[in-house]
């Protein structure tokens, strides 16, 4: 093997004994509403303190979604906002509990800011009793935006949404909805278009494997 193959496949090698996939930079601030700073600045938790790696990013990404799909990578707790040139906006996400997961593909069905809460009959019976619509706010669990899963006509009762319980974020903790921060989904809901694919990975796949096979392809 030359000096070159060697050092390209040491190169590979120490990428995929790290996060598998390069961060390029942060993101900007996502772009708040006045709304949005009056009602985050009276929500009723504590600011928590997100770990660097579910924090907002933008990466390389491998994967062969169009850009505007959106990607939910459950393992790994992430979602990606496929961007043009093999990039993706990569967030922090808590996921739905194991057998309690969405998995599969969908579209953007519904967007709503600040999204009044209907918890559904599985939720009352498990979890409640809750009042049968929670009004939109900063102590609402949907937080500051939802974006509803549909397949084909039919909503599905997924959501991405905002949350009021931002500590959770890189858990396996919800009911099957994709939580995320109230900035975060705010940054994610300026970008997203009604109609947009959404892919859920069940576990078992992830994003990183992909980037992994292509790197051992390349090697």
């Amino acid at each position: 093997m030359s000096r070159l193959g060697l050092a390209l496949s040491l190169a590979g090698t120490l990428m995929l004994a790290g996060c598998m996939e390069a961060t390029l930079s942060p993101t900007s601030d996502a772009a708040l509403t006045p709304r949005d700073r009056q009602l985050l600045s009276r929500a009723p938790y504590a600011e928590a303190q997100i770990p660097e790696q579910f924090q907002r990013h933008i990466v390389e990404y491998t994967r062969q979604e169009q850009p505007g799909t959106i990607v939910v990578d459950t393992d790994a707790r992430f979602l990606y906002y496929v961007l043009p040139d093999r990039k993706a906006i990569r967030y922090g996400v808590a996921v739905g509990e194991e057998a309690m997961a969405f998995s599969g593909v969908a579209t953007v069905g519904k967007l709503a800011e600040w999204p009044d809460w209907v918890p559904t009959a599985d939720i009352q019976a498990r979890l409640g009793p809750y009042p049968k619509r929670v009004a939109g706010g900063p102590a609402n669990p949907l937080g500051a935006r939802a974006i509803y899963l549909y397949e084909g006509n039919k909503d599905s009762l997924y959501r991405i949404h905002g949350t009021n319980q931002p500590e959770y974020i890189g858990q396996a903790i919800s009911s099957g909805c994709i939580r995320m921060t109230n900035t975060d989904v705010a940054d994610l809901y300026g970008r997203v278009q009604m109609g947009s694919t959404v892919v859920v990975l069940p576990p078992g796949q992830s994003v990183a494997s992909t980037t992994a096979n292509v790197f051992a392809r390349r090697s």
